[in-house]
Order: C-alpha cells, then sequence, then structure tokens
C-alpha cells in the first residue's frame, strides 16, 4: 500500500488533514469519504530520500503525545475498537516520525501484543510510568479514563518544566553575554587605550594598571582560558554521569540559596502529581513509588523515595520514611500522613501538587524579580569598572593640566 495526503472538511465545515494509506488515490478517496469527510483533495505522498536516516527526522515531542492522548482517550470514550483508533491516529499525525511509530504500534496490536507492551518499545515517547499506567487502563477496562489522566499530568508537568527551563535560562544568558562582553573589551579594546597610554608615558593609576594586566593575560593565553573552560564543562558532565558524581551535585543543588527552594518545591510537585496519577489509575503503591523513583529527575529525591518504599514493604506508612529523608517539606508528610489515615492519599496528593504548583509559580516570579536587579549590578560592576579604569587615566592627565 502506498501513503496519500489529503485535505478536507469535516461535516462541520472545519478544515482537516492527514496522511492515509490505501492501493490507490480512489480508495483512500472513498475511505475518506465513509468517514464524513468532504471537499477532498488527494494525491500521493512524495517518497522522503531521508526517511531511513534516523538522525534526520524529527523527535517526538510531548505535545505530539499529549494530542494524542486526548484524541485517543476520545476515541476509546466513543466506542472505537483500539485498532482503528491507532489507524486514524497515524494517518492524522503530522510529525512523521510518529506516525511511523503508530503504525508499528497499530500493527503490533493487531499481531495480539498488548498496547502495554506495544508503547514499551518506544521508550524515547512512551516511559515506564506511561506503560503501567496504560497496562492498569486495559487491565481494569478504563483505558480512556487513563488516558485522559495521563494527558492532564503531561501537560502540567511540561508547563511545570517550561516554568523552571525558563528561569534557569534568564541568569545563565546573562552571564553568558557579560563574559563575551568582558572578553572582547579585555582582548579588542583595552589594547587600544594601553596603546594610548604607554605613547602618553607617566604611572597609570592602580585599576588601570590592574586591568591592563589581566588583558594582557587574556591576550596571551586565550588558547588555554577556552580550552580550560571546555575541559572544565567536559570533565563536570563525565562526573555527573557517574553514580557517585549525581549523588554529590543532586545533594548540592537542593542546598542552593535560591535555586535549591525552586528545585525542592518541582521535585514535591513532581512527585505528588505522578504517584497521585497512578494511584487513582489504579497501579499498586510499591510499582508506583518505582516508577516515581525512576522518573524523579534528581538522585536524592530517587534515594529517598526507594527508602519510602522500602519502609511500605516493611509494613510502615509513606509519611514517616518521607519525614525522616529531610528532602520534603513537614507540612507535605502532614498532609500525606492524613491521606493515608482517611483511606484518600490519591485526592490528598493531587491537592499537595495543585498547591505546590502553585508554589513553583510564585518562586519562579520571586526568583526572577530577584535576579534581574542583581544581575544588572553585576553588568554595572563588572562593565562600568573596566570602562572607570580606562578613564581615570585621562582625568588624571586633566587634572594635571588643569
Amino acid at each position: 500500500m502506498s501513503e496519500f495526503v489529503w485535505k478536507g472538511k469535516n461535516k462541520r465545515g472545519i478544515a482537516q488533514k492527514g496522511v492515509i494509506e490505501a492501493n490507490s488515490a480512489e480508495i483512500a478517496q472513498s475511505q475518506l469519504s465513509r468517514r464524513g469527510l468532504k471537499d477532498l483533495k488527494v494525491k500521493e505522498k512524495p517518497k522522503d530520500m531521508f526517511e531511513n536516516v534516523a538522525f534526520l527526522q524529527p523527535k517526538v515531542t510531548n505535545k505530539d503525545v499529549i494530542v494524542f492522548c486526548r484524541q485517543f482517550s476520545t476515541m476509546i470514550d466513543a466506542g472505537l475498537p483500539i485498532i482503528q483508533c491507532l489507524d486514524l491516529l497515524a494517518s492524522q499525525a503530522e510529525n512523521p516520525t510518529f506516525r511511523k511509530n503508530l503504525k508499528m504500534i497499530k500493527e503490533d496490536v493487531e499481531g495480539g501484543t498488548t498496547l502495554a507492551d506495544a508503547l514499551k518499545k518506544f521508550p524515547d515517547q512512551f516511559d515506564s510510568l506511561f506503560v503501567n499506567m496504560i497496562a492498569a487502563g486495559e487491565a481494569g477496562g478504563i483505558l480512556d479514563t487513563i488516558l485522559q489522566r495521563l494527558s492532564e499530568s503531561l501537560e502540567k508537568a511540561a508547563k511545570l518544566k517550561a516554568q523552571v527551563k525558563s528561569a534557569m535560562m534568564y541568569p545563565v544568558i546573562t552571564m553568558v553575554v557579560a563574559g563575551v562582553v568582558v572578553l572582547v573589551l579585555l582582548i579588542f579594546v583595552i589594547p587600544v587605550f594601553q596603546k594610548m597610554f604607554a605613547d602618553m608615558g607617566g604611572t597609570l593609576p592602580g585599576l588601570t594598571q590592574m586591568v591592563i594586566n589581566i588583558s594582557d593575560f587574556a591576550q596571551n593565553n586565550i588558547v588555554y582560558i577556552l580550552g580550560g573552560g571546555g575541559l572544565a564543562g567536559f570533565s563536570f558532565v563525565k562526573f555527573y554521569g557517574t553514580e557517585k558524581g549525581r549523588r554529590v551535585v543532586d545533594a548540592w543543588s537542593l542546598s542552593l540559596p535560591v535555586f535549591g527552594m525552586l528545585i525542592r518545591k518541582v521535585a514535591v510537585a513532581k512527585f505528588t502529581r505522578t504517584m497521585g496519577t497512578m494511584l487513582a489509575s489504579g497501579v499498586a503503591i510499591l510499582d508506583a513509588l518505582d516508577i516515581v523513583a525512576k522518573t524523579a529527575g534528581n538522585k536524592t529525591v530517587e534515594l529517598s523515595i526507594y527508602d519510602v518504599r522500602s519502609g511500605i514493604s516493611e509494613g510502615r506508612t509513606m509519611a514517616d520514611p518521607l519525614a525522616e529523608s529531610g528532602v520534603f517539606p513537614p507540612l507535605v508528610c502532614s498532609m500525606i500522613a492524613v491521606g493515608e489515615s482517611t483511606g484518600a492519599l490519591d485526592t490528598m496528593l493531587e491537592k499537595i501538587a495543585d498547591f505546590y504548583d502553585d508554589e513553583v509559580d510564585e518562586a519562579v516570579s520571586s526568583m526572577t524579580e530577584m535576579i534581574e536587579p542583581a544581575m544588572m549590578c553585576f553588568l554595572g560592576v563588572v562593565v562600568g569598572g573596566l570602562v572607570i579604569a580606562m578613564y581615570l587615566p585621562i582625568f588624571t592627565m586633566a587634572n594635571a593640566v588643569g
């Protein structure tokens, strides 16, 4: 069968497009007409010469997976069979990589594989949390509900990630720009003043001489400076890639003055959101904790969750090991204890997650408000200091002439 690209309108006149497999354009048009589509334009999809080159293909994004979950949930709720749903979703997927993966998943399900096992073959798009929740939905006959919960959970996780990324990017970009500006001044601008001062003769002020010495060092050792910076970055990445490195860096990140609190709140929001979603979906608590630990994103938090899992397997509650870890705030541990005693742990975890989502919003806003003036002061002191150092001899000469 060949692939055909189509455009058309549904019964409400809304424009739609997609890709469909058929033996001919006429058969493709007939299949689309049976779906209630009209004003159809069908043509064979042009061949992509790079379709077998993996690194040149577009990556599957969170948005692709979220849209897939929402549409899949609606179709299942409408009573469509899983294979037909996957066929429709594959034909409508705009991302060619995701479309190809969905076709493979459909073929596996047609061959008798469960949906969860078929999804498991694509861990980059569907992690262990996703697969286990789908398995629970298949076993409990509530696949549409599970998909709806997954889409909501993924949307909130994506929003949380975007907030943290935006908060971290501002100081990083500012520091990089400041470093480039200072390096340009030291290597290209200050030597011009240095030559002018040498022609004038006389003794330079201490601040000016210090800046000129730094400029000489930067000019003579620029290769070593850049190489040392690159080596330091490479060494950090390699160290963080080890078990010990992750433990050390992640523990240190939680103790940072401003960022540490934000990282802790993000970890709490992610843990409670994921745990609450899995428990509400019928996943066993020990299995849920194992999956949540693997997706924690912070080694210190991961080890704390494994301690909680060990405690529960020994007959303890969840709240006590969480309190002993020192990672989770006392308020969270108290609310979890209430949820356990009332038998509504999943609901309580969702409430904690909602609360900490708002806390992250406030923390990001506060951090941005604090960082902006701090960065401005830093740039003003560094760049302004260099400018003043270069003009001090001129001021001194003007005073002498006066």
